[in-house]
């Protein structure tokens, strides 16, 4: 190889080195600044292509929900899948999880359940964020919200909402129990990682354990054995809850695992466990009617 040739080779390395730099640096500005640094070499970006994404907006009592949503491009309707935000709000992995459904044929949206509370997308600060938004978002009002969105997608004339599902993740896990109890619209539920067990409040005065008996659709859930914040004895309480009221609920949980296993651009993600639980979550929705 002669030296012109090696330099050619090396610039086009240099290239490639940084148009990936470019894509994770772009790609790390969607993300809640609590979430900061992210791990960008695991990032998933799925991109747009065949599909209609972005922001809307969905018409509540008191004013306009925003929400993200994608769907397929293609004429049609579509099986609605609600996307439950982590406690970082609807930033720059809940809209690509909502890309990745779309991609499988899903109408599915991500409302932004904080926004009346306000936007924790500039707030660095886990407990912050807590104290100054989540614990004053009422679960009375989570529900409201998600059925205005369900409401939203049927107005629209592409979502089947005779087709309903709902996932979530970390604070949307524990909101996917109880959506689960409250929608009689609903087909399925999957929920990852989210709390079971908690102090009744104002506005969370009851958790999933406390509601097994009234689920009106079928829930997996997705959990991880070394999850420090969800204790295992909790999931165990969870399934036995579940199986005493006679509801079809499958828990799994993933040994060694941590919380937040699905969040790639983490260090808690977990690529296997993640792909079995996408894959499980896909499955479930097909066998309950979400399909």
């Amino acid at each position: 190889m002669d030296s012109f040739d090696s330099d050619r080779r090396s610039l086009a390395a240099k290239a490639d080195f940084d148009r990936r730099e470019m894509l994770m640096s772009s790609l790390a500005t969607g993300f809640a600044l609590a979430a900061q640094p992210v791990a960008a070499e695991s990032i998933i970006h799925t991109d747009a292509e065949g599909l209609e994404a972005g922001m809307v907006e969905v018409p509540v009592a008191d004013g306009v929900l925003p929400a993200y949503r994608a769907m397929p491009a293609a004429a049609g309707t579509f099986p609605v899948i609600l996307v439950v935000q982590e406690i970082f709000g609807v930033h720059e992995h809940i809209r690509d999880l909502c890309r990745r459904l779309a991609k499988d044929g899903y109408f599915a949206i991500a409302p932004e359940l904080y926004f009346r509370q306000g936007s924790v997308a500039g707030m660095g600060d886990i407990k912050e964020i807590i104290s100054r938004v989540v614990s004053k978002v009422p679960d009375a009002q989570v529900m409201s919200d998600l059925d205005a969105t369900v409401a939203y997608a049927k107005a629209k004339g592409h979502g089947d909402v005779g087709k309903l599902g709902i996932t979530g993740f970390c604070w949307g896990g524990r909101i996917v129990w109880l959506y689960a109890a409250h929608s009689a619209a609903l087909k399925a539920g999957v929920a990852w990682y989210g709390k079971l067990v908690g102090d009744s409040t104002t506005s969370t005065p009851r958790h999933p354990v406390d509601i097994a008996s009234e689920l009106k659709a079928p829930v997996l859930g997705l959990y991880g054995g070394a999850d420090q914040g969800i204790p295992i004895e909790t999931v165990d309480r969870m399934r036995e809850a579940c199986k005493a009221a006679g509801k079809t609920c499958e828990i799994v949980v993933y040994p060694d695992t941590p919380h937040a296993f699905n969040a790639d651009y983490r260090p808690s993600y977990r690529p296997d466990a993640a792909k079995d639980g996408w894959a499980r979550m896909l499955s479930w929705f097909k066998a309950h009617g979400v399909a």
